[in-house]
């Protein structure tokens, strides 16, 4: 057991949350019951999430993807308020981070796709200047674009989007989970042959096309399984508590 202050400062004070400024709040989102002896982990506090959370009996609830996102209405009504109703009736905590769980360098959703794919990982990179989410790195040997897909689908267990570069194999890749598809500009820069996220634009066709670099849109959901449910396995294991992480599945 431990209480759920010392459960979120633990959380803040591991994956930096103070230091990024994010779409979101990071930490503790809704206040339940003081103890924690059972945490459930997920993707996304959609409905289904919550509803195996108290179904679980869970003290808190840890996600990727929480509440409250900038340029959202903050009224709570309809489907907000069904989502937050549930975890007060049932003095559950909601607890959520967003690019600090993307970025930890152990614990992250990046750093979880590098050891998940068998990635190298050799340096990060970001859009504007002090931006470093993204990763860069080589694989063990160089695979087809083909094979890589392969990979991806084989691990993720969702078959990627596959827009074709130029090259015939693959040795140097680059990498952000989630909606990071515009990150392929600055992968192209640092020379790789490949990128990969989560989602895919239009206009990520025509670059990838132009630049040479093949990309692989691997889901968004997919790809930012690996940080919350590390997250989770942690927790449970520094501090004696059950955790139970639960895949709400979800095709994007």
């Amino acid at each position: 057991m431990i209480q759920l202050k010392q459960l979120v400062e633990y959380c803040n004070a591991l994956l930096c949350s103070d230091s990024f400024r994010d779409y979101s709040p990071n930490g503790l989102q809704i206040e339940g019951r003081p103890e924690i002896r059972k945490i459930v982990t997920g993707v996304t506090a959609n409905q289904a999430l919550i509803d195996a959370a108290v179904a679980q009996q869970a003290d808190a609830l840890i996600v990727h993807h929480g509440f409250f996102w900038k340029n959202e209405s903050p009224c709570i009504t309809g489907i907000k308020h069904r989502r937050i109703a549930a975890l007060v009736k049932n003095d559950i905590s909601l607890i959520g981070y967003h690019l600090p769980l993307d970025a930890h360098p152990e614990l992250g959703n990046n750093a979880q796709l590098a050891k998940l794919l068998g990635i190298h990982p050799q340096g990060r990179f970001g859009r504007t200047p002090g931006d470093d989410l993204a990763m860069y790195g080589s694989l063990s040997e160089a695979v087809s674009p083909l094979q890589l897909a392969s990979l991806i689908e084989e691990k993720l267990q969702r078959k990627p989007l596959f827009l074709e570069g130029r090259g015939d194999l693959i040795e140097r890749v680059a990498w952000c989970t989630g909606a990071a598809q515009g990150y392929i500009e600055q992968a192209a820069e640092l020379g790789v042959q490949a990128f990969i996220s989560g989602e895919v634009s239009e206009s990520t066709t025509h670059f990838s096309r132009e630049s040479g670099v093949h990309y692989f849109a691997a889901g968004h959901h997919a790809t930012e399984r690996g940080g919350v449910e590390k997250l989770g396995q942690h927790l449970a294991e520094k501090f004696g508590i059950e955790n139970v992480f639960v895949d709400i599945k979800n095709p994007v």
